[in-house]
């Protein structure tokens, strides 16, 4: 299912599609050929912002509109050029100018005070799929826990994943699980999925060894690494969902010692992880010594990214 559009309709503008057409083609030839050279595709970026606040389809995008065409914008075309230069001049995010962002099916609200999920993340809710279909213990998948939830992105594929089971989320920032809890409201899956507050497995105290599945994507960028980020990153995600300490892995050795007291026995444990820390992760998940099956999966660019391993 592909995410729907978000088209406010009791904020419509309408511009003739020549006027727009015009604005979007000089927005390209103004590109200059450092930005162009950037690390970020700006031309992705702008067709995404002009599909998400108009009615347009990608395809509309390649072809030149009539003269008789009329677009509805979700705002004047004058105020869709301001939101462009402010991406281009300040480095922020699209998804920040517009307070969406799309995850799988979901259209999620986002803001400064959670992490813009990235489509990699996606692949999180795939794997506790299989292993749910491949594991006999699993196939009555009744609770799992998201830890570090930020947008609720991966509790809300959980739960669309698992309709029969209880999704426990957590998250040690109020703005964060408050966001997390509009975004289920929008899906109706609030009932489904209980929000919690504080860090990592402390606000879980009393369901020891209840777990089907441990699903996170903590902070995982060394400290002395996040000044070298994108700007739209550095200056604008949270640090505190970015900071995994020195070597990046302060998160992720809690949560590999910790999640055998929660999982039953055969319970998944799925974690993300940066480039390059693959090795340390799978020694982590060895060295614990309740664990078995630790296998390691690559992202769609074939870079380990997840690994995987399931209590004893």
């Amino acid at each position: 299912m592909q995410p729907q559009k978000s088209l406010n309709l009791n904020n419509r503008f309408q511009v003739s599609g020549q006027r727009l057409w015009q604005w979007y083609q000089h927005a390209i030839a103004d590109l200059s050929q450092e930005q162009l050279r950037s690390r970020v595709d700006l031309k992705q970026e702008l067709d995404w912002l002009l599909l998400e606040v108009s009615e347009l389809e990608p395809l509309d995008l390649r072809l030149t509109p009539s003269e008789s065409q009329q677009i509805q914008l979700q705002m004047p075309l004058t105020e869709l050029q301001q939101l462009w230069q402010q991406r281009l001049a300040e480095n922020r995010p699209v998804q920040h100018l517009t307070g969406t962002a799309h995850w799988r099916q979901f259209h999620l609200q986002v803001s400064k005070d959670v992490l813009i999920p990235r489509p990699e993340t996606e692949l999180l809710i795939d794997l506790a799929m299989d292993a749910a279909h491949n594991s006999a213990r699993l196939q009555e998948a009744n609770l799992w826990a998201d830890l570090g939830t930020g947008s609720g992105a991966i509790s809300l594929g959980l739960a669309m994943a698992f309709p029969q089971a209880t999704v426990h989320t957590v998250d040690c920032s109020q703005a964060a699980l408050a966001m997390a809890q509009r975004n289920s409201q929008t899906y109706g899956l609030d009932q489904q999925i209980h929000f919690h507050l504080g860090e990592w497995f402390q606000p879980l105290v009393g369901l020891e060894s209840q777990f089907s599945g441990i699903v996170s994507n903590p902070p995982y960028i060394p400290t002395a690494v996040l000044p070298t980020l994108q700007p739209e990153v550095f200056e604008y995600e949270p640090h505190l969902a970015l900071d995994g300490g020195t070597d990046g892995l302060e998160a992720m050795r809690e949560i590999v010692a910790i999640a055998p007291q929660y999982l039953q026995p055969g319970g998944v444990l799925l974690l993300e992880m940066m480039s390059g820390q693959d090795k340390a992760v799978e020694a982590l998940l060895i060295n614990q010594g309740q664990y078995e099956q630790i296998q390691i999966y690559p992202d769609l660019a074939d870079i380990p990214r997840f690994a995987q391993a399931y209590r004893i």
